[in-house]
């Protein structure tokens, strides 16, 4: 029907993006086609089929759309909405959420139009609504109980035989990793610490929930428990609300935090992204081939002046960031955890940002879709205001709005290093502790990944999704 579909294997019944569509999606050309010319045969396309040409439709679209030529890129919307449904297989729910966010990122073109629309719909999720999000994130996919298992393994051995034992928690939206930690601190042969929580968020309700939570159990332990509640958000924290007193023992945890520190809203930026955008109706020519090879350096060819601009070793770090990390050293901690996405969306550039986003929300999809019945209205929430709001800020935002840029652990340590920050090694028990845990859930596809100098990966298949570091100063 369309060249597309000719190198496409027939459909075994599998919806695994990892494992099928995205192997190919390296191959493709994306140089400007025409349109896919019968529609209504899209309908009756394999899944396999159905998902390369979803990853061929999204890519030349988000192209059109970084290119400013909306005729094109509305054209490939329709033909994306053909075929990509939130409730679908994995690569029909992702492409559902991209499509939005491709469709907003374009109609910011209009301010006005965008501004309207923007003010008619709730542009921060309700407190409720995101508690809730977080808590099916907690609970279908196993990278946030990781992160709590390995951090509190850390603190436990960093805390050996320390009497007063501080812990910073810089998003202290839910108690259960400190409920595991206390069961852990009463068991110390030499007894529990006195205990003290600083717990860091924007939403005083949240925070009186832990409290009370933590409070609770803390007393039928027997653990002296108190308890600091500092309501802000990250970028507005004073370091002197933390109440950090000489004699404790300092732990701090930055779990999926410290990427909101990076942005910025220098004109500058935005200006070589213009300049470097094609013009109007003429679309980037760009293959997942080539920014495989250049992210990785596999053929060996001089990255282009695009890449270099928007590489995150190229430019130097926000000065927001640099300083908070320099704060948080100036505090003297024993230890700092620290959980991050393990990929780069914070790209000045708009398709290398699509790109990499596609890789990386792909592969989240797909491990839900591999654990989780399509129906499940748990999973339906977490895609649409977690996962789905993720997407829109990295897609569809720019400057102070755009909140999601993650980038990876390499990077991180650079940043961390450059602040004073000495690398910890996790231990073995750390490690082991882990692997139980996914053992414990029942899926092949989670793997747990040692890297140099004790940091571990959280993966789906082999790809890392998530990092998790500890350091000191």
């Amino acid at each position: 029907m369309v060249p597309l579909m000719g190198n496409v294997a027939q459909d075994d019944g599998s919806s695994s993006v990892t494992s099928s569509p995205l192997k190919s999606f390296s191959l493709m050309s994306l140089s400007p086609p025409a349109l896919l010319p019968w529609p209504p045969a899209l309908r009756e396309l394999k899944s396999d089929e159905r998902g390369l040409c979803l990853i061929h439709l999204l890519l030349n679209c988000a192209n059109h759309v970084a290119a400013g030529s909306l005729d094109r890129a509305n054209a490939f919307l329709e033909q994306i909405a053909l075929l990509a449904v939130p409730d679908g297989d994995a690569m029909q729910r992702i492409a559902s959420h991209f499509t939005e966010a491709l469709a907003r990122r374009a109609i910011r073109m209009w301010p006005g139009l965008y501004h309207a629309l923007d003010s008619a719909r709730a542009v921060v999720l309700p407190l409720a609504e995101a508690a809730v999000a977080r808590r099916h994130f907690l609970d279908l996919c196993p990278f946030l109980r990781l992160s709590f298992v390995v951090a509190n393994q850390a603190i436990m051995e960093a805390m050996e035989g320390e009497k007063v034992v501080h812990i910073v928690d810089l998003n202290a939206s839910d108690p259960t990793p400190w409920l595991a930690l206390l069961q852990g601190l009463r068991a110390r042969p030499e007894g529990p610490p006195h205990l003290k929580l600083t717990a860091v968020h924007e939403h005083r309700e949240l925070l009186n929930h832990t409290a009370i939570r933590l409070s609770e159990e803390a007393e039928r332990l027997d653990i002296p428990f108190q308890f600091n509640p500092v309501v802000s958000k990250l970028d507005n924290l004073d370091v002197e609300s933390l109440r950090i007193k000489t004699g404790e023992a300092l732990a701090i945890t930055a779990v999926l935090q410290l990427h909101t520190l990076l942005a910025t809203n220098d004109p500058a930026d935005v200006r070589k992204a213009a300049q470097r955008a094609p013009p109007a109706g003429i679309t980037q020519q760009l293959s997942l081939g080539d920014y495989l090879d250049k992210d990785h350096g596999a053929n060996g060819h001089s990255p282009s002046a695009d890449s270099v601009l928007s590489s995150p070793f190229a430019s130097t770090s926000p000065a927001r960031i640099d300083s908070f990390l320099a704060a948080l050293w100036g505090l003297s901690p024993k230890l700092m955890v620290v959980m991050e996405q393990e990929s780069n969306h914070n790209s000045a550039a708009l398709t290398e940002r699509f790109v990499e986003a596609l890789f990386y929300y792909a592969a989240l999809f797909d491990c839900l879709d591999s654990t989780v019945p399509r129906q499940s209205v748990e999973r339906l929430r977490l895609e649409k205001m977690l996962l789905g709001e993720e997407i829109k800020n990295i897609i569809a935002c720019e400057g102070w709005e755009r909140k999601e840029r993650h980038e990876k652990l390499e990077q991180w340590a650079r940043r961390l290093n450059a602040a004073g920050f000495a690398s910890v090694p996790l231990g073995y028990y750390a490690l082991l502790q882990a692997r139980r845990l996914l053992q414990g859930f029942g899926c092949d596809g989670y793997k747990v990944r040692e890297e140099g100098g004790g940091r571990l990966m959280m993966c789906w298949q082999d790809r890392p999704l998530f990092s998790v570091s500890a350091w000191r100063c």
